[in-house]
């Protein structure tokens, strides 16, 4: 049985391993993970539809897709904004990655909480529900008023998740957000505003207590080994303290079209790792970006 990855999954709230065929592996925090990876890195696809050429693609793409499948993914996302008729109920969210890191974002009301789990968010509050266009265009109003982005990389996300402030501190910036968005006008005309209540996910992706980060996994390599032990996951993100000592974050985007094996007992950690800058960790450590 070959085992083909397609990354990260967070159904129920819990991470786990995709597989083509459907299978997923649950992960536990604290278990160890080994393994090769074997062959070349091939499409997997988009949209529940495998790629017909199953082409090789780059293995530092974190896309991972070859570029016609990429298409058909991009023609129905909603983050791409190329749906414009859906009619279920959307909701608007503020998310919190770190400090002075947030963001104004939309997500279907059916998937709760999964889009946040997905993007690593720390902390986060529901602001509005509606429809989809409305939730649109309020993201779009709120990111201008507020001068927030629609994204946050990655990179800041990953460093500040080793030197977190208190849970009652994440709180208080998303309320504040929450506050300055409430105060714009206009918004609450097309979209129902919801209540203020602070969720924290630090929790559900274990980052208390992480030491320093140490760098990042470049890219898999045919033959090259993963192996330590899992101490958090956060988004597409897994930390995992290697045999020799370093903290290192493995990007499961990555991992997406490649044949996996499991690597020997005494394998060592021997993909591509690209070094955290030391003004990167020590900026996360004191809370400056």
């Amino acid at each position: 049985m070959e085992w083909w990855c397609q990354g990260i999954s967070w159904g129920g709230g819990v991470p786990g391993l995709r597989w083509r065929g459907g299978r997923v592996s649950a992960l536990a925090y604290g278990q160890r993970l080994a393994f090769r990876a074997v062959g070349v890195r091939r499409c997997p696809g988009a949209r529940g539809n495998p790629c017909p050429l199953e082409a090789a693609v780059s293995g530092r793409a974190t896309g991972g897709r070859c570029p016609e499948c990429a298409r058909l993914d991009r023609a129905h996302s909603v983050a791409a904004d190329t749906i414009a008729d859906d009619p279920q109920p959307y909701r608007v969210y503020l998310a919190w990655f770190g400090p002075g890191m947030t963001k104004v974002g939309i997500t279907a009301e059916a998937r709760g909480e999964a889009r946040l789990l997905e993007q690593g968010a720390v902390a986060f509050s529901w602001l509005g529900r509606g429809p989809l266009m409305a939730a649109r265009r309020t993201e779009e109003v709120l990111r201008q008023a507020l001068g927030v982005p629609d994204r946050v990389a990655y990179e800041r996300k990953r460093a500040a998740r080793h030197a977190l402030p208190p849970a009652a501190d994440r709180a208080r910036e998303v309320e504040e957000l929450y506050r300055r968005a409430r105060e714009v006008g206009g918004w609450t005309e097309t979209l129902e505003p919801l209540e203020f209540a602070a969720r924290d996910h630090a929790g559900a992706f274990h980052l208390d207590g992480l030491p320093r980060l140490d760098g990042t996994v470049a890219e898999l390599v045919d033959g090259g080994v993963v192996t330590g032990r899992l101490l958090a996951a956060a988004g597409p993100d897994l930390h995992l303290l290697a045999p020799d000592g370093r903290c290192l974050v493995l990007d499961t985007r990555l991992m997406g079209g490649w044949i996996l094996a499991a690597a020997g007992e005494g394998d060592g950690f021997s993909v591509p790792v690209t070094a955290v800058p030391p003004s990167v960790a020590e900026s996360a450590q004191e809370g400056l970006f």
